[in-house]
């Protein structure tokens, strides 16, 4: 029979009577995250590799946590050389099995929310003496703009110090990138040097490599390893005001926020939460935003101010405009908010509602707010009968938005009021920075640039939502759709709303509709956004419609394999063994909130007992790369104490004659790289490092365009290790070993092998030796993604960004570097260093005069 576990809530104040696994048992000796976004969709891979390192077996634990907007898409486990993957089921067929499970007594693991924007996956399992166990997570987010800008948010918490650590980011925008940056509590002072950043025009890498030192010592660090987020922060060019849209294999999705409009003046009312649960922070965080608020009101705005408990508090009992006078005399209102009595949320919202509908202004933008923390108390308080009543009363002409303050408020029922008023809630936490998270909601809406949007796509069906009240200044629209038949020729969209300046019509007047040949991404985009606004449509309707949504809801998340409310992922092994079933947490007035103050706990309990064959040994398996693989060669950075923007890159020639190889060394005052050639076959010093007895040293192809055949890394105590495309071989004094597994842990070395890379960590250094193809043939090129913190390093990775400049342009450019003049020519190479590579200009000059010295200084005899 198989087993079963299953991620289910449990109530308030829940104890696991589980015991957790014991860390300092198994041993993370691989943590890698891998981020590819592509037209603002996130894919994230989270790839854990432990090792029970005891001599006997132990239950090995994986838990990582993911954005809330997310849908997990993909689980797998690989366990002494079998794959483990997971099924997406409807939950009431996971229900039965889970059922099953607990009458076993099986339980370990859990799911649950931990925080504003993240929810943990936890699991573990039972791994033989001696052996190896890998967990691969992925999941898929649609990223979505706010004030300007989108971020992508990666959690790092391995729970231990770990040797091999990565995160690897990878951002396509065909429409162009217009900044990018990278915020987060990981992106400090201590370890700016594990970070590095590049960008293109269209493309974009960010390389996140910290040693273990810099995991033990940073702000956000520990014994127990890094437990913080990088965020990742970027925008695209808008030139076309249409926007843009790409399509493939009969799906689209429309990226639509135009810019440069004239601001709308906006009506809006404040409908504020007095109660006596509001008492102490609360009331005083909501009074300091207010204020803030009040101050960022424009002349031409009008707005009303409410507050509430059992009864209501009127600064005005009409809309005014926003002069200097009326919004102080507004603050001085919002100093004297107390709290006391209950909670009039029917009456209040009414009265917000009945005074901008009492203000018509042609030309202008109405919004509603309201802010509570808790359930109605006073006066109306069946839920449904206020949702009613607030819905006749708005009667679709304006939207509005819920705050719900703390974990006391019944979210869902703020949430669904809104949803029916063209608006949306947003949890508040009640933490220190709470007025911070009430004036960035604020911000978000200050701006109207567009009411009544309506898109519309002749020639298109199965299209997403196509309606939107307002569009706001910093934010974005996005429909996804197929088109008909396939067929472009037929396909007409067009953009209607109403602007500051009276009705506006975009259209795509340039037939500027890209289509981008076979991409699933376009496809899933488009079921990823279906299903978010079915399970938002599900939540508002009742009776057979209610049923009808759920229904298709059901069946996307089926066919994409999202773990969504509806569904969950099941683990299936062979007869007899277990299964493991993942549920997607809601948002609930439970959600476990970390750092927070006063915050409630509900976990959920999953089972699971993995069988081992102790006779089976554990392989290397590969984890799948979202990178073309062609297009991978290496970054090679410069040396200790450099900015990480400047790095020396390696390609293989431009040039047609053999069997020369063209290097790059980035500038770090100008835009434009140096290059130079440098002959094959050559044995090049790399990297030696004395002070830790470490030295590099690759040895490059006979045939141009092909690489380094292999690379050899000399540790102390006479250890060798060589490494070439198919493998590692090591070796000590005259002893050779060949290891088959693409992988090796050391007391002075970790080496990991994937698909089409190796890792390789030694001290403060690390480097990744990437695996190319070129004419059938496999070559290995280096890059030194962390750099050693040792002043005394030597070799062609270490080498200093170039710092020069242009002193003669005609009839001959020259170059002005340490006070000598350089004669140079305009060239060009394909930096191979990063995927879907581009080709650089570059100003190109003797191999002497780049390198500052002959180059047999950067060459050894042996390998």
């Amino acid at each position: 029979m198989e087993r079963v576990v299953q991620i289910t809530f449990f109530g308030l104040l829940l104890v696991l009577v589980t015991t957790l696994p014991n860390k300092d048992d198994w041993d993370i000796y691989s943590f890698h995250i891998n981020s590819t976004v592509t037209s603002r969709y996130a894919t994230t891979v989270i790839t854990s590799r432990v090792a029970n390192r005891m001599d006997q077996s132990k239950e090995i634990e994986f838990q990582v946590c993911i954005p809330k907007n997310a849908f997990i898409s993909k689980f797998r486990m690989f366990i002494d050389g079998q794959a483990y993957d997971g099924v997406v089921k409807a939950k009431e067929q996971a229900q039965q099995q889970y059922s099953e499970a607990v009458s076993r007594g099986q339980s370990a693991g859990l799911v649950s929310s931990v925080g504003r924007t993240l929810e943990e996956f936890k699991t573990s399992v039972t791994v033989a003496a001696h052996k190896k166990v890998t967990f691969e997570l992925t999941y898929e987010e649609l990223l979505k703009r706010r004030l300007g800008k989108y971020e992508l948010q990666i959690h790092a918490r391995p729970m231990q110090l770990v040797r091999d650590f990565k995160v690897d980011v990878y951002i396509h925008e065909k429409a162009g990138i217009n900044f990018m940056e990278v915020t987060g509590g990981l992106s400090t002072k201590a370890l700016v040097n594990a970070i590095t950043k590049t960008k293109t025009d269209k493309q974009a890498w960010v390389y996140f490599y910290p040693t273990e030192d810099q995991q033990r010592t940073c702000d956000s660090c520990g014994e127990q390893g890094m437990d913080g987020d990088l965020v990742i922060v970027y925008d695209v060019n808008r030139d076309i005001a249409f926007g843009d849209i790409r399509n493939s294999d009969g799906y689209f999705v429309h990226h639509f926020a135009p810019s440069n409009l004239p601001r709308i003046p906006k009506n809006v009312v404040f409908v504020i939460d007095q109660s006596g649960s509001m008492l102490g922070r609360k009331i005083q965080q909501t009074r300091t935003a207010l204020i803030y608020i009040l101050n960022d009101l424009a002349e031409d705005d009008y707005f009303g101010l409410i507050t509430f408990n059992s009864a209501l508090f009127y600064w005005k009992r009409e809309l005014v405009q926003a002069t200097k006078g009326n919004v102080d005399s507004a603050k001085n209102f919002a100093r004297n908010i107390n709290a006391r009595g209950g909670t009039d949320i029917n009456e209040a919202v009414l009265k917000g509602a009945s005074m901008l509908n009492a203000h018509p202004r042609e030309g202008s933008a109405s919004i509603l707010i309201l802010l509570t923390d808790g359930d109605p108390t006073s006066g109306v308080t069946d839920i449904v009968t206020i949702q009613s009543n607030v819905r006749r009363a708005i009667a679709d002409k304006f939207p509005l938005y819920c705050l719900g303050f703390g974990f006391d408020v019944n979210f869902e029922f703020l949430e669904k009021m809104s949803l029916q008023n063209n608006g949306a809630a947003r949890r508040i936490y009640a933490d220190s920075d709470s007025d911070l998270q009430l004036k960035g909601f604020y911000e978000e809406v200050a701006i109207p640039l567009l009411t009544n949007v309506t898109m519309t796509y002749t020639g298109g069906t199965n299209l997403t939502k196509t309606h939107f009240r307002q569009y706001y200044n910093g934010s974005e629209i996005v429909v996804a759709g197929q088109i008909t038949d396939n067929n472009i020729e037929t396909f007409n969209p067009e953009v209607v709303a109403i602007s500051g300046t009276g009705k506006m019509r975009f259209f795509d007047k340039n037939n500027t509709i890209e289509s981008i040949g076979t991409d699933s991404r376009i496809q899933r985009v488009w079921a990823y956004l279906t299903v978010k606004q079915l399970l938002e449509k599900e939540l508002q309707l009742s009776g057979q419609e209610k049923d009808k949504m759920k229904q298709e809801a059901l069946e996307l998340s089926l066919k994409y394999s999202f773990v969504t409310p509806l569904t969950s992922m099941v683990v299936t092994k062979p007869e007899g063994e277990n299964t493991d079933v993942l549920h997607k947490p809601k948002e609930e007035a439970g959600s476990a909130v970390r750092g927070g103050a006063g915050h409630l706990h509900h976990p959920s309990r999953v089972s699971v007992d993995m069988p081992y064959n102790p006779a089976v040994q554990m392989p290397y398996l590969p984890v799948s790369s979202h990178r073309t693989p062609a297009a991978h060669t290496p970054l090679i950075e410069s040396a200790m104490d450099l900015p990480a923007d400047y790095s020396l890159l390696l390609l293989p020639t431009i040039s047609t004659v053999p069997p020369s190889h063209r290097f790059l060394l980035k500038s770090e005052n100008q835009s434009l790289p140096l290059c130079f050639d440098v002959p094959g076959p050559t044995r090049l010093k790399l990297l030696h490092y004395p002070n830790r007895e470490l030295s590099v040293n690759g040895f490059l192809n006979s045939k141009a365009n092909r690489g380094f055949k292999k690379i050899a890394i000399h540790l102390k105590d006479d250890q060798y290790i060589e490494i070439k495309p198919r493998g590692i071989s090591v070796q000590r004094g005259q002893g050779v070993r060949h290891k088959t597994a693409q992988d090796l842990v050391a007391a002075d070395i970790t080496v990991i092998g994937r698909d089409k890379e190796f890792d390789v960590a030694v001290g403060d250094a690390r480097m990744v030796i990437l695996i190319h193809q070129n004419g059938g043939e496999e070559f290995l090129w280096p890059v030194l993604r962390q750099l050693p913190m040792d002043n005394n390093v030597e070799g062609i990775l270490a080498l200093k960004p170039a710092v020069y400049e242009e002193v003669q342009q005609t009839p001959s450019t020259k170059l002005k570097i340490k006070d000598q003049e350089i004669d140079v020519t305009r060239s060009s190479a394909v930096d191979y260093s990063i995927p879907f590579p581009p080709t650089l200009d570059c100003w190109f000059m003797s191999t002497e005069s780049a390198l500052q010295g002959q180059l047999e200084d950067f060459t050894v005899a042996k390998l």
